[in-house]
C-alpha cells in the first residue's frame, strides 16, 4: 500500500488549522515548499521533511502512522447537538425551563446557553441564584421578568442584559408566551 506524503500533510496540517503559508514560517521553508509536497510535486527527503514537521509540531512516527488523526476540535453544532443541561417542571404550573448547552465545556471558561422559559416559569422565588460568574444574553422571543438585586426589569425580544452574577438573580415569564433567551456565562455555571 503507497503512503501519499502529500495528502498526509495537507491532513495533519489542516487538523491543526495551519494554512500553508503558517506552516512554512513556523518550519523555516516558504510556502512553496509546503504547496509542492502538498501537490505531490516533489518527493521530500527525510530531513526536510522533519523540517516540515517540527512547524506542527509532530515527530515523523507519528506522520507515518496509519491510524487516523485525532478528531478535529468541534466548532459547528446542529440543533440537535445541542446538550439538554436540564428540563424543570415548574411547580403547580403546566410549563418548564429548559437549558440547552452549546458545546462540551471542559477545557472552556465560556458557557453558551439556549434557554426557553414557558408561561410561569420561575427560577427563583425565595432563594433567588447567585454565582460566581457574569452572565448576559439577549430575548429572542416572548419576554421575561429579571430581577438582579433590588433591580427589576421585564425585557422583550431584542432587548438584552449583562450583569455581575454575585449579585441575586430570577427569571420570571410573567407573559402568557414561552421566552426564548440566548445567554452566555463565564465561568460556567450549569
Amino acid at each position: 500500500m503507497d503512503f501519499d506524503v502529500g495528502i498526509r500533510l495537507k491532513q495533519v496540517r489542516e487538523a491543526n488549522g495551519l494554512s500553508q503559508r503558517q506552516l512554512a514560517q513556523r518550519a523555516g521553508v516558504t510556502n512553496g515548499t509546503i504547496s509542492l509536497i502538498e501537490q505531490n510535486r516533489c518527493s521530500p527527503s527525510v530531513s526536510s521533511l522533519r523540517k516540515v514537521l517540527q512547524g506542527i509540531p509532530m515527530t515523523l512516527a507519528e506522520f507515518f502512522t496509519t491510524e487516523d488523526l485525532p478528531p478535529r476540535e468541534q466548532i459547528f453544532y446542529r440543533r440537535d447537538e445541542l446538550i439538554e443541561l436540564t428540563s424543570i417542571p415548574v411547580k403547580g404550573k403546566v410549563g418548564q425551563i429548559s437549558f440547552r448547552q452549546v458545546g462540551d465545556l471542559r477545557g472552556r471558561n465560556l458557557q453558551v446557553l439556549h434557554e426557553r422559559y414557558a408561561p410561569g416559569a420561575d427560577t427563583g422565588g425565595r432563594t433567588m441564584l447567585q454565582h460566581e460568574s457574569e452572565e448576559g444574553g439577549i430575548v429572542i422571543r416572548g419576554e421575561i421578568e429579571l430581577t438582579v438585586g433590588d433591580r427589576k426589569e421585564i425585557l422583550k425580544a431584542g432587548d438584552a442584559y449583562l450583569f455581575d452574577s454575585r449579585i441575586p438573580h430570577r427569571f420570571r415569564n410573567i407573559s402568557g408566551e414561552e421566552c426564548e433567551i440566548i445567554s452566555a456565562c463565564t465561568p460556567p455555571y450549569l
